[in-house]
């Protein structure tokens, strides 16, 4: 649907809607009606003295997003539904918040000059173009939207590099490699070890799998995290598609990038340099730290988080995962090794199947068949435009949503 033009905002109310000065730093939180952008506003709204929230964006969630825009009195707001924009706008007439709606209102606010970092929160594809148009502006990047880097990732990290534009992870498994590497910028990498807790269903079997329906999948053991996430997590297929990510975010080949599991989710990843010696990053499974750490970041803040406790868990344990069973796994490192558009194929028939198995249209297992299926459908291009990832993602969505009748 195109958007209304007087919906989205213009040259000169991106000049009138400049952010608050001082030694503030202005967020933009692309997605902060989710699970990670809900968290980031508790930090910021327990450090006041350090950020503000100048633009909050939600796809549909209309309702939370006028709390969220009435209690931290943001510069801009953008329901990506054009269908609630009246409502969104009526709800916030009494305030000074500009209100806009549609995909192109996100990539406009996006390349605003009123916000210092970006905290790239929206869930999926969808994430990719406001994102570049951050990047090309020069903005500091939080990225928690791992897609992005799945589907271009040599595009996004080529931009950011040109444009001068910082990406600093928020998963918590890529933070904790950036957090390895700080003060290691000389030394090279061996490899660096992903962790995965395993998930709700370590250790089961396909024929356990088989029945496997939406709510016990949503239960993750130790995270709190959204209902795409919490499925990924589930599949593992969110480590797969981490591997893809941390390829592009540390300039990695696929043979330095491991995957084991840890079921007690206290060491985030870790980094092995070319002496042997191996960093790891722990603490408590909280988002809101890493998510912290990327907007403080060079700095460290104070805060009242769970802190970990060596007393009360006196046994950390680690294993190989099972990517016969878990088969996500094995196809991400078949669209690591290949790279090309294969790993963009692959994650926008993952969130087909996601959404498919959410609406219980599909099983468990069947989310699997679906995405290999799709990933041998679609043809193969080594070296994709940004305008050949979008065709690629666009065919292999039409072809899995036709083989699920969608």
């Amino acid at each position: 649907m195109k958007v209304v033009f007087e919906n989205t905002p213009s040259e000169s109310q991106a000049k009138t809607a400049q952010g608050k000065t001082g030694n503030v730093k202005r967020i933009a939180l692309f997605g902060s009606t989710g699970s990670i952008g809900t968290q980031a506003l508790n930090v910021i709204g327990n450090n006041p003295d350090k950020f503000s929230a100048e633009v909050l964006t939600a796809q549909n969630n209309d309702e939370l997003l006028v709390q969220q825009a009435l209690q931290f009195n943001p510069n801009i707001v953008v329901i990506g539904d054009e269908s609630k924009y009246q409502k969104v706008k009526e709800a916030l007439s009494s305030t000074d918040i500009k209100v806009f709606c549609g995909e192109k209102a996100l990539e406009e606010v996006a390349a605003m000059d009123i916000y210092d970092l970006m905290l790239a929160a929206i869930v999926g594809f969808a994430g990719l173009k406001p994102t570049l148009k951050a990047i090309d502006n020069g903005k500091t990047i939080a990225l928690a939207n791992k897609e992005t880097l799945v589907v271009a990732g040599d595009i996004i990290m080529q931009r950011a590099m040109e444009n001068r534009a910082p990406v600093i992870p928020v998963d918590s498994e890529h933070s904790a490699i950036f957090q390895c590497l700080v003060g290691e910028t000389r030394n090279r990498i061996e490899k660096i070890i992903l962790t995965a807790s395993g998930g709700p269903f370590l250790g089961r079997k396909p024929n356990f799998l088989v029945n496997v329906k939406r709510e016990h999948a949503l239960q993750h053991p130790n995270w709190n995290m959204g209902a795409k996430v919490s499925i990924d997590s589930a599949t593992l297929m969110n480590k797969g598609l981490e591997m893809i990510e941390a390829k592009y975010l540390f300039n990695l080949r696929p043979e330095q990038i491991q995957v084991i599991i840890h079921p007690q989710s206290v060491i985030h990843s870790m980094v092995q340099f070319e002496d042997g010696s191996i960093k790891a990053q722990m603490g408590m499974p909280d988002m809101k730290l890493p998510i912290q750490y990327a907007l403080a970041f060079p700095q460290r803040i104070n805060n009242n988080f769970p802190r970990f406790d060596f007393k009360k868990m006196n046994t950390l344990t680690f294993e190989e995962p099972d990517i016969r069973t878990f088969r996500n796994l094995a196809l991400s490192i078949d669209a690591l090794n290949k790279g090309g558009n294969l790993p963009c194929v692959m994650n926008a028939a993952n969130e087909i199947a996601v959404y498919a198995f959410l609406k219980n249209r599909i099983g468990f297992l069947e989310m699997t068949d679906l995405i290999e299926k799709t990933m041998e459908h679609v043809s193969f291009i080594g070296k994709p435009t940004l305008d050949e990832y979008i065709e690629s993602d666009g065919e292999a969505r039409s072809f899995a949503a036709d083989v699920i009748k969608l």
